[in-house]
């Protein structure tokens, strides 16, 4: 069989399904035929095209002998790829991180207590993390890295709109000291000069984004709006119609509460100022 694999931009997970289907078909097997070879069924194959289902390395070794292509380990080697990016964060988030918000034509943001992930300065977000329980340095190295590699997808070329809003109490909540905070501040100006980004500051008087933090992804193809919504425990991801309809109200109601842009970026610089 041997057919040269091609170059996909799309996340290890969405590029290892895409290229199952692209060489099955060239091979004119059918997906019954494929799960045969794996041990597994239809169902389970066609949910690895699909990239709702995480391979394991069996799946990857097989194939590979299956497509000829074990010379060059090409399944084995996006397996790796799909568990490296497991590395640095809690595997329900993962899906977020490695499908959703990579594809993302508008990510919309909420968050009462912290500065956002996607726009954390490195020492930012190396304080949060070494301040979690029982964190060891190895974990906190992975979790900094992971959160800093996450922020590429506002260097692309084609980046999603982001749309941003933190509480005003986020610009005073003292995270790993005076230069810290500075720094961290002094970045949301920077980014918020991009076309693609909009921050907005929220009254502190809105009560109704204190429940949690979380994100609305609008995305392509008429791909349904995904959200993802934070709790100390364990966050949700989730597709669900009335889920969705429900923190798309909220996030409306919060917006209400925001300033404007741009006198949202005077109290960031004044707040700032006071970090130094």
């Amino acid at each position: 069989m041997g057919v040269e694999p091609f170059p996909d931009p799309g996340s290890p997970r969405a590029r290892f399904g895409a290229e199952m289907r692209r060489l099955r078909e060239a091979a004119q097997l059918s997906q019954g035929a494929v799960a045969s070879r794996l041990g597994c069924t239809q169902t389970q194959v066609s949910r690895l095209e699909a990239a709702t289902r995480t391979p394991s390395r069996s799946d990857a070794e097989k194939l590979d002998r299956l497509f000829g292509t074990a010379a060059d380990a090409f399944f084995a080697s996006l397996y790796q790829r799909i568990t490296a990016s497991r590395d640095g964060g809690p595997t329900w988030f993962m899906g977020w991180v490695d499908e959703i918000e990579p594809a993302a034509n508008v990510l919309r943001s909420w968050d009462p207590l912290l500065v956002p992930g996607l726009l954390q300065t490195e020492a930012y977000a190396r304080h949060i993390f070494s301040r979690g329980p029982a964190t060891t340095p190895d974990e906190v190295n992975g979790n900094v890295e992971a959160r800093m590699r996450r922020r590429r997808i506002l260097d692309r070329d084609d980046p999603p709109l982001l749309l941003v809003l933190i509480d005003e109490g986020v610009l005073r909540r003292r995270v790993g000291g005076p230069e810290v905070m500075h720094e961290q501040l002094g970045h949301l100006l920077d980014i918020a000069e991009s076309p693609t980004v909009s921050i907005q500051v929220v009254d502190p008087e809105c009560t109704a984004g204190l429940l949690s933090a979380f994100m609305i992804a609008e995305l392509p193809h008429g791909r349904p709006d995904t959200i993802h919504v934070d709790s100390p425990a364990e966050g949700r991801v989730t597709t669900d119609p009335a889920l969705v309809a429900s923190i798309w109200k909220r996030y409306e109601a919060i917006r209400h509460c925001a300033y404007p842009g741009h006198m949202s970026l005077k109290m960031i610089e004044e707040a700032r100022r006071k970090w130094t």
